[in-house]
């Protein structure tokens, strides 16, 4: 199994750069959102974290199926 480590590394940092943009775009609301996401019982968390990794999936499905 050969890994492309360029790409992985790719990711990572795209990873980092999706991560920073709430914190970014929206500081004045962070702190509250953050706030509320605490008092979440931990099954919509984990829902919303499944929601998440779902669409992560079928983007980079999508984006894979683009391939020139």
């Amino acid at each position: 199994m050969n890994i492309d480590w360029s790409l992985l590394i790719a990711a990572v940092g795209l990873a980092f750069v999706f991560e920073g943009l709430p914190y970014f775009l929206f500081a004045e609301r962070m702190p509250r959102m953050l706030l509320r996401l605490a008092t979440q019982p931990p099954k919509f968390l984990r829902f919303i974290g499944l929601a998440a990794m779902i669409l992560g999936l079928l983007i980079l499905s999508f984006g894979r199926s683009l391939s020139f």
